[in-house]
């Protein structure tokens, strides 16, 4: 019989984790469509030179709708094994386009709150935010995986 209180514990390190990392996802969306706006993002988009014009604009009009869907999913608690793949797309990509610029030596702003304009990245310190990011996916889908009762995914429905 499994012990109760690890089980709890495993509970709450989910539910902090998943509040915390849908809930910036959500929030660095929303800042780049409602703040900073769409214009502000594909100036960003394209600071990378991965793709040309109008490429650059369609990535710039979706991610951040696909940001905000996913934050909100893991915030509320549904759907998360497709929220964390499509979180880890999101963050592979990211991180792929991190990885050309600095290749190329570009002198950048990250764009992750959509603002083209700003201090240069540190790619660096952007590489150990990666690790983190799929160190808490990973666990996230571990945990999950390890509990019953997953939207759409156990025996019975059942939110957390």
């Amino acid at each position: 019989m499994p012990n109760r209180k690890s089980n709890d514990a495993a509970r709450w390190v989910e539910l902090v984790l998943r509040l915390a990392l849908g809930g910036y996802f959500a929030w660095s969306g929303w800042e780049k469509v409602f703040r900073k706006g769409l214009d502000e993002f594909t100036r960003a988009v394209g600071n990378y030179k991965l793709v040309n014009p109008p490429l650059d604009a369609m990535v710039a009009y979706t991610v951040p709708w696909v940001e905000i869907v996913v934050g909100l999913s893991l915030v509320a608690g549904i759907w998360k094994r497709g929220a964390l793949l499509v979180l880890a797309g999101l963050v592979g990509c990211f991180a792929f386009g991190v990885m050309q610029a600095d290749l190329k030596n570009l002198d950048i702003a990250c764009g992750c709150t959509g603002s083209a304009d700003g201090p240069p990245m540190n790619y660096t310190l952007k590489y150990l935010e990666f690790a983190g990011y799929w160190a808490a996916i990973l666990l996230l889908f571990w945990l999950g995986r390890q509990s019953r009762g997953h939207v759409f995914g156990g025996t019975k429905m059942q939110l957390p």
